[in-house]
Protein backbone atom coordinates (compact mmCIF):
# COMPACT_ATOMS: atom_id res chain seq x y z
CA UNK A 1 0.00 0.00 0.00
CA UNK A 2 1.23 3.49 -0.41
CA UNK A 3 0.15 6.98 1.11
CA UNK A 4 -2.43 7.53 -1.41
CA UNK A 5 -4.53 5.68 1.97
CA UNK A 6 -3.77 9.26 3.73
CA UNK A 7 -6.06 11.15 1.89
CA UNK A 8 -8.97 8.22 1.93
CA UNK A 9 -12.62 9.15 2.08
CA UNK A 10 -16.41 8.00 2.98
CA UNK A 11 -19.03 8.15 1.16
CA UNK A 12 -22.38 7.52 2.83
CA UNK A 13 -24.65 6.42 -0.01
CA UNK A 14 -24.91 3.33 -1.61
CA UNK A 15 -23.67 2.89 -4.74
CA UNK A 16 -23.80 -0.25 -7.53
CA UNK A 17 -21.16 -2.92 -8.60
CA UNK A 18 -20.99 -5.98 -9.98
CA UNK A 19 -17.47 -7.13 -8.48
CA UNK A 20 -18.70 -8.83 -5.86
CA UNK A 21 -17.09 -11.39 -3.49
CA UNK A 22 -17.61 -12.91 0.07
CA UNK A 23 -14.53 -11.08 1.39
CA UNK A 24 -12.24 -8.21 0.33
CA UNK A 25 -8.80 -7.75 1.97
CA UNK A 26 -7.50 -3.65 1.94
CA UNK A 27 -3.81 -4.20 1.30
CA UNK A 28 -2.31 -7.41 -0.19
CA UNK A 29 0.83 -7.60 2.07
CA UNK A 30 2.13 -11.16 3.69
CA UNK A 31 -0.99 -10.55 6.26
CA UNK A 32 -3.57 -9.74 3.41
CA UNK A 33 -2.07 -12.39 1.24
CA UNK A 34 -2.00 -15.03 4.28
CA UNK A 35 -5.30 -14.50 4.91
CA UNK A 36 -6.56 -14.50 1.34
CA UNK A 37 -4.86 -17.86 1.03
CA UNK A 38 -6.76 -18.88 4.42
CA UNK A 39 -10.13 -18.07 3.49
CA UNK A 40 -10.10 -19.28 -0.22
CA UNK A 41 -9.25 -22.64 1.58
CA UNK A 42 -12.71 -22.58 3.06
CA UNK A 43 -14.16 -21.93 0.08
CA UNK A 44 -14.80 -18.11 0.16
CA UNK A 45 -14.54 -16.22 -2.76
CA UNK A 46 -11.59 -13.77 -1.85
CA UNK A 47 -10.27 -10.52 -3.67
CA UNK A 48 -7.09 -8.51 -2.48
CA UNK A 49 -6.91 -4.79 -3.24
CA UNK A 50 -3.23 -3.27 -3.60
CA UNK A 51 -1.79 -0.04 -4.53
CA UNK A 52 0.99 -1.38 -5.76
CA UNK A 53 2.35 -4.54 -6.65
CA UNK A 54 1.56 -7.25 -4.06
CA UNK A 55 3.74 -7.64 -0.91
CA UNK A 56 6.25 -5.19 -2.49
CA UNK A 57 6.11 -2.26 1.02
CA UNK A 58 7.43 -4.08 4.22
CA UNK A 59 6.83 -7.81 3.11
CA UNK A 60 9.35 -7.27 0.49
CA UNK A 61 11.47 -5.55 2.86
CA UNK A 62 11.35 -8.31 5.85
CA UNK A 63 14.42 -10.46 5.91
CA UNK A 64 12.12 -13.16 7.40
CA UNK A 65 14.15 -14.16 10.80
CA UNK A 66 11.87 -16.67 12.61
CA UNK A 67 13.04 -17.14 16.17
CA UNK A 68 12.27 -19.35 18.01
CA UNK A 69 9.14 -20.36 20.06
CA UNK A 70 7.75 -21.83 23.13
CA UNK A 71 7.55 -25.61 23.36
CA UNK A 72 5.67 -25.76 26.53
CA UNK A 73 1.47 -24.76 26.89
CA UNK A 74 1.81 -20.87 27.64
CA UNK A 75 -1.42 -18.92 28.77
CA UNK A 76 -0.21 -15.45 27.07
CA UNK A 77 -2.37 -14.83 23.60
CA UNK A 78 0.87 -13.15 21.96
CA UNK A 79 3.10 -15.76 22.66
CA UNK A 80 -0.17 -18.53 21.97
CA UNK A 81 -0.27 -16.66 18.65
CA UNK A 82 3.39 -17.18 17.77
CA UNK A 83 3.36 -20.40 18.82
CA UNK A 84 0.75 -21.24 15.92
CA UNK A 85 2.33 -19.22 13.61
CA UNK A 86 5.63 -20.75 14.05
CA UNK A 87 3.94 -23.69 13.01
CA UNK A 88 2.23 -23.05 10.60
CA UNK A 89 4.87 -21.11 8.54
CA UNK A 90 7.04 -24.68 8.60
CA UNK A 91 3.59 -26.30 7.06
CA UNK A 92 2.93 -23.30 4.64
CA UNK A 93 6.64 -22.88 3.12
CA UNK A 94 6.45 -26.95 2.30
CA UNK A 95 3.07 -26.54 0.68
CA UNK A 96 3.56 -22.98 -1.07
CA UNK A 97 6.75 -24.49 -2.73
CA UNK A 98 5.04 -28.36 -3.83
CA UNK A 99 2.01 -26.29 -5.41
CA UNK A 100 3.95 -23.14 -7.41
CA UNK A 101 7.19 -25.01 -7.71
CA UNK A 102 9.21 -21.64 -5.90
CA UNK A 103 11.58 -21.81 -3.09
CA UNK A 104 10.26 -20.11 -0.05
CA UNK A 105 13.85 -20.17 1.30
CA UNK A 106 12.68 -21.54 4.17
CA UNK A 107 15.45 -22.98 6.64
CA UNK A 108 15.91 -24.11 10.20
CA UNK A 109 19.46 -22.08 10.50
CA UNK A 110 19.92 -21.43 14.35
CA UNK A 111 20.41 -17.89 15.81
CA UNK A 112 23.78 -16.98 18.31
CA UNK A 113 22.80 -13.85 20.44
CA UNK A 114 25.47 -11.94 21.28
CA UNK A 115 26.30 -8.93 23.83
CA UNK A 116 29.37 -5.98 23.59
CA UNK A 117 27.96 -4.19 26.09
CA UNK A 118 26.98 -4.83 30.12
CA UNK A 119 23.11 -3.64 29.07
CA UNK A 120 23.19 -6.15 26.14
CA UNK A 121 24.23 -8.62 28.67
CA UNK A 122 21.23 -8.05 30.91
CA UNK A 123 18.66 -7.97 28.13
CA UNK A 124 20.09 -11.63 27.21
CA UNK A 125 20.03 -12.65 31.19
CA UNK A 126 16.40 -11.55 31.06
CA UNK A 127 15.71 -13.53 27.61
CA UNK A 128 17.25 -16.74 29.60
CA UNK A 129 15.00 -16.77 32.20
CA UNK A 130 12.18 -16.13 29.24
CA UNK A 131 13.50 -18.74 27.36
CA UNK A 132 13.68 -21.31 29.65
CA UNK A 133 9.54 -20.67 30.71
CA UNK A 134 8.84 -21.12 27.48
CA UNK A 135 11.44 -24.07 26.81
CA UNK A 136 13.16 -23.29 23.93
CA UNK A 137 16.62 -24.18 23.30
CA UNK A 138 19.12 -22.13 24.20
CA UNK A 139 23.05 -22.89 25.26
CA UNK A 140 25.84 -20.66 26.70
CA UNK A 141 28.35 -20.52 24.36
CA UNK A 142 32.36 -19.98 24.95
CA UNK A 143 33.86 -17.29 23.40
CA UNK A 144 36.22 -20.70 21.86
CA UNK A 145 32.92 -22.46 21.56
CA UNK A 146 31.62 -19.20 18.71
CA UNK A 147 34.93 -18.99 17.24
CA UNK A 148 34.73 -23.05 16.34
CA UNK A 149 31.31 -23.08 15.16
CA UNK A 150 31.58 -19.69 13.36
CA UNK A 151 35.17 -19.00 12.23
CA UNK A 152 34.59 -15.67 10.22
CA UNK A 153 33.67 -14.05 14.04
CA UNK A 154 37.38 -15.08 15.15
CA UNK A 155 38.41 -11.41 15.42
CA UNK A 156 35.07 -11.23 17.88
CA UNK A 157 35.74 -14.31 19.32
CA UNK A 158 39.30 -13.35 20.59
CA UNK A 159 38.64 -9.41 21.23
CA UNK A 160 37.46 -9.77 24.37
CA UNK A 161 34.49 -7.55 23.63
CA UNK A 162 31.73 -9.69 24.20
CA UNK A 163 29.90 -10.32 27.29
CA UNK A 164 27.25 -12.93 26.24
CA UNK A 165 26.76 -15.35 23.94
CA UNK A 166 24.15 -17.84 23.54
CA UNK A 167 23.27 -19.94 20.50
CA UNK A 168 19.34 -21.03 19.96
CA UNK A 169 19.70 -23.68 17.37
CA UNK A 170 15.99 -23.33 16.42
CA UNK A 171 16.24 -20.10 15.15
CA UNK A 172 14.67 -20.40 11.05
CA UNK A 173 14.85 -17.84 8.42
CA UNK A 174 12.72 -17.72 5.08
CA UNK A 175 13.60 -15.53 2.33
CA UNK A 176 10.59 -12.56 1.90
CA UNK A 177 10.13 -12.16 -1.42
CA UNK A 178 10.40 -15.83 -2.17
CA UNK A 179 7.60 -16.65 0.58
CA UNK A 180 5.14 -13.79 -1.00
CA UNK A 181 5.99 -14.60 -4.43
CA UNK A 182 4.88 -18.40 -3.62
CA UNK A 183 1.75 -17.23 -1.80
CA UNK A 184 0.88 -14.88 -4.29
CA UNK A 185 1.10 -17.89 -6.70
CA UNK A 186 -0.67 -20.06 -4.32
CA UNK A 187 -3.31 -17.51 -3.81
CA UNK A 188 -3.98 -17.65 -7.25
CA UNK A 189 -3.98 -21.41 -7.84
CA UNK A 190 -7.11 -21.03 -5.14
CA UNK A 191 -8.66 -18.64 -7.34
CA UNK A 192 -8.23 -15.46 -5.06
CA UNK A 193 -9.06 -11.72 -7.23
CA UNK A 194 -5.49 -9.91 -6.26
CA UNK A 195 -6.06 -6.47 -7.98
CA UNK A 196 -2.80 -4.66 -7.83
CA UNK A 197 -1.81 -1.26 -8.32
CA UNK A 198 -5.42 -0.29 -7.23
CA UNK A 199 -5.74 2.09 -4.06
CA UNK A 200 -8.53 2.49 -2.41
CA UNK A 201 -10.06 6.09 -2.37
CA UNK A 202 -12.94 5.51 -0.51
CA UNK A 203 -15.02 3.25 1.49
CA UNK A 204 -18.57 3.16 1.38
CA UNK A 205 -20.96 3.40 4.65
CA UNK A 206 -24.61 2.62 5.30
CA UNK A 207 -25.39 2.44 9.04
CA UNK A 208 -23.06 -0.05 10.68
CA UNK A 209 -22.09 -1.75 7.87
CA UNK A 210 -19.33 -0.78 5.16
CA UNK A 211 -21.12 -1.44 1.83
CA UNK A 212 -18.11 -1.03 -0.84
CA UNK A 213 -14.96 0.49 -1.32
CA UNK A 214 -13.98 2.65 -4.31
CA UNK A 215 -10.82 2.59 -6.09
CA UNK A 216 -9.39 3.65 -8.69
CA UNK A 217 -10.14 0.79 -10.94
CA UNK A 218 -14.08 0.97 -10.17
CA UNK A 219 -16.03 -0.25 -7.17
CA UNK A 220 -15.58 -3.20 -5.01
CA UNK A 221 -18.16 -4.68 -2.97
CA UNK A 222 -18.29 -7.72 -0.31
CA UNK A 223 -20.18 -9.65 2.25
CA UNK A 224 -17.07 -8.69 4.41
CA UNK A 225 -13.54 -6.50 4.26
CA UNK A 226 -10.38 -7.04 6.38
CA UNK A 227 -7.87 -3.87 6.47
CA UNK A 228 -4.67 -5.55 6.13
CA UNK A 229 -2.91 -2.08 4.96
CA UNK A 230 0.58 -2.20 7.15
CA UNK A 231 1.14 0.89 8.52
CA UNK A 232 -1.82 2.15 6.03
CA UNK A 233 -4.26 0.61 7.87
CA UNK A 234 -4.28 3.52 10.36
CA UNK A 235 -5.87 5.99 7.89
CA UNK A 236 -8.48 3.14 6.62
CA UNK A 237 -9.34 2.62 10.28
CA UNK A 238 -9.51 6.58 11.09
CA UNK A 239 -11.86 6.80 7.79
CA UNK A 240 -14.61 5.24 9.67
CA UNK A 241 -14.17 5.81 13.15
CA UNK A 242 -11.71 3.67 14.64
CA UNK A 243 -8.60 5.38 16.79
CA UNK A 244 -5.54 3.13 16.39
CA UNK A 245 -2.15 3.68 17.38
CA UNK A 246 -0.70 1.95 14.56
CA UNK A 247 2.54 4.24 12.92
CA UNK A 248 5.05 4.03 10.04
CA UNK A 249 8.09 2.57 11.76
CA UNK A 250 11.63 3.11 9.01
CA UNK A 251 13.72 0.24 9.10
CA UNK A 252 16.81 0.19 6.35
CA UNK A 253 18.66 -3.07 5.48
CA UNK A 254 21.95 -3.89 3.26
CA UNK A 255 22.75 -6.96 1.11
CA UNK A 256 26.28 -7.70 0.83
CA UNK A 257 27.44 -10.61 -1.63
CA UNK A 258 31.03 -12.00 -0.40
CA UNK A 259 33.52 -14.00 -2.17
CA UNK A 260 32.43 -17.07 0.07
CA UNK A 261 29.78 -17.94 2.49
CA UNK A 262 31.56 -16.61 5.94
CA UNK A 263 28.50 -17.68 8.43
CA UNK A 264 25.64 -20.37 8.82
CA UNK A 265 23.96 -18.94 11.31
CA UNK A 266 21.85 -15.55 11.98
CA UNK A 267 23.43 -13.56 14.13
CA UNK A 268 21.97 -11.38 16.33
CA UNK A 269 23.21 -8.20 18.68
CA UNK A 270 20.19 -6.36 20.25
CA UNK A 271 17.77 -5.28 17.15
CA UNK A 272 20.45 -5.76 14.95
CA UNK A 273 21.32 -8.56 12.76
CA UNK A 274 23.54 -10.61 10.51
CA UNK A 275 21.56 -13.12 7.92
CA UNK A 276 23.65 -15.56 5.82
CA UNK A 277 21.39 -16.85 3.26
CA UNK A 278 22.64 -19.90 1.17
CA UNK A 279 24.38 -18.69 -1.79
CA UNK A 280 26.67 -16.47 0.50
CA UNK A 281 25.00 -13.45 0.73
CA UNK A 282 24.32 -11.53 4.05
CA UNK A 283 21.96 -9.16 4.99
CA UNK A 284 22.21 -6.48 7.81
CA UNK A 285 19.89 -4.68 9.34
CA UNK A 286 18.28 -2.68 11.28
CA UNK A 287 17.10 0.22 12.77
CA UNK A 288 13.91 2.11 13.92
CA UNK A 289 13.35 5.28 12.87
CA UNK A 290 9.74 7.46 13.32
CA UNK A 291 9.75 9.46 10.36
CA UNK A 292 6.15 9.45 8.68
CA UNK A 293 5.99 7.46 5.07
CA UNK A 294 9.46 8.41 4.09
CA UNK A 295 10.88 4.99 2.85
CA UNK A 296 14.25 6.15 1.54
CA UNK A 297 17.65 5.19 2.97
CA UNK A 298 19.76 7.69 4.30
CA UNK A 299 23.40 7.23 4.37
CA UNK A 300 24.02 7.91 8.22
CA UNK A 301 21.98 5.00 8.76
CA UNK A 302 23.96 2.61 6.32
CA UNK A 303 27.12 3.48 7.40
CA UNK A 304 26.46 2.78 10.90
CA UNK A 305 24.96 -0.11 9.75
CA UNK A 306 27.87 -1.56 7.99
CA UNK A 307 30.64 -0.27 10.59
CA UNK A 308 28.72 -1.80 13.42
CA UNK A 309 29.02 -5.14 10.91
CA UNK A 310 32.55 -4.46 9.78
CA UNK A 311 32.87 -4.62 13.51
CA UNK A 312 31.25 -8.09 14.04
CA UNK A 313 32.38 -9.80 10.66
CA UNK A 314 35.77 -7.84 9.67
CA UNK A 315 35.52 -9.60 5.84
CA UNK A 316 32.37 -7.41 4.66
CA UNK A 317 35.11 -4.77 4.24
CA UNK A 318 35.64 -6.24 1.32
CA UNK A 319 32.18 -8.04 0.46
CA UNK A 320 30.38 -5.77 -2.50
CA UNK A 321 27.44 -4.39 -1.60
CA UNK A 322 24.78 -5.06 -3.85
CA UNK A 323 21.91 -2.60 -2.70
CA UNK A 324 20.05 -1.34 0.18
CA UNK A 325 16.80 -0.36 0.81
CA UNK A 326 14.20 1.07 3.39
CA UNK A 327 10.46 -0.57 4.24
CA UNK A 328 8.42 1.13 6.88
CA UNK A 329 7.13 -1.56 9.68
CA UNK A 330 3.48 -1.13 11.25
CA UNK A 331 4.37 -0.34 14.50
CA UNK A 332 1.87 -0.01 17.68
CA UNK A 333 1.90 2.41 20.45
CA UNK A 334 2.25 -0.82 22.95
CA UNK A 335 3.42 -3.54 20.99
CA UNK A 336 0.46 -5.13 20.38
CA UNK A 337 -0.92 -6.47 16.75
CA UNK A 338 -4.93 -4.97 15.68
CA UNK A 339 -6.48 -8.39 15.47
CA UNK A 340 -10.15 -8.63 15.26
CA UNK A 341 -13.43 -7.45 14.20
CA UNK A 342 -14.16 -3.31 14.17
CA UNK A 343 -16.76 -2.10 16.37
CA UNK A 344 -18.13 0.57 14.38
CA UNK A 345 -18.69 -1.78 11.32
CA UNK A 346 -20.51 -5.28 12.07
CA UNK A 347 -19.04 -6.59 8.54
CA UNK A 348 -15.13 -5.36 8.94
CA UNK A 349 -12.13 -6.68 10.51
CA UNK A 350 -8.60 -5.87 10.65
CA UNK A 351 -4.86 -7.00 11.15
CA UNK A 352 -2.01 -4.77 11.39
CA UNK A 353 0.69 -3.18 13.31
CA UNK A 354 2.69 -6.31 13.75
CA UNK A 355 5.54 -4.33 13.97
CA UNK A 356 8.87 -6.26 13.18
CA UNK A 357 7.12 -9.52 13.55
CA UNK A 358 4.57 -9.45 10.77
CA UNK A 359 6.45 -12.23 9.01
CA UNK A 360 6.50 -14.60 12.25
CA UNK A 361 2.70 -13.66 12.72
CA UNK A 362 1.63 -13.64 9.20
CA UNK A 363 -0.06 -17.11 9.05
CA UNK A 364 -1.16 -17.58 12.67
CA UNK A 365 -2.93 -14.30 12.32
CA UNK A 366 -4.76 -15.31 9.22
CA UNK A 367 -5.66 -18.68 10.67
CA UNK A 368 -7.18 -17.00 13.95
CA UNK A 369 -8.59 -14.06 11.60
CA UNK A 370 -10.70 -16.87 9.17
CA UNK A 371 -11.70 -18.75 12.50
CA UNK A 372 -13.45 -15.39 13.50
CA UNK A 373 -14.55 -14.42 9.86
CA UNK A 374 -16.47 -17.67 9.01
CA UNK A 375 -17.26 -18.84 12.65
CA UNK A 376 -17.25 -15.71 14.93
CA UNK A 377 -14.86 -17.34 17.61
CA UNK A 378 -11.40 -17.95 17.34
CA UNK A 379 -9.26 -20.38 19.40
CA UNK A 380 -6.92 -17.51 20.81
CA UNK A 381 -7.94 -14.77 22.90
CA UNK A 382 -8.37 -11.49 21.09
CA UNK A 383 -8.96 -9.13 23.57
CA UNK A 384 -5.46 -7.78 24.07
CA UNK A 385 -5.31 -7.34 20.30
CA UNK A 386 -8.80 -5.22 19.82
CA UNK A 387 -9.50 -2.92 17.36
CA UNK A 388 -10.32 0.34 19.60
CA UNK A 389 -8.20 -0.34 22.69
CA UNK A 390 -6.10 2.93 21.27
Amino acid sequence: MTADLVHLGVRNEPFESSCLSDTLIIGGGIIGLSLAWELAGRGLSVRVLDSQACGSAASWAGVGILPPVATREVNDPLEQLRSLSHSLLAQWATELTELTGIDTGYRTCGGVYVATTLGEAAMLAASRSWWEELGIDAVAWSAEQLRLNEPALASLAESGRLKAIWSLPGECQLRTPWYVRALAAACKLRGVDIVEDCPANQLVMRDDRITGVETTSGCFKADKYCLTAGPWTSALLESIGVASGILPVRGQVMLFHPHQRLLTRIINEGHRYLVSRDDGRILVGSNEEEVGFQCETTDEILEELRAWAIGLLPELAQANLERAWAGLRPGSFDSYPYIGGLPTCRNAFVAAGHFRAGIHLSAGTARVLADLITTGRSTIDLSPFRAARG
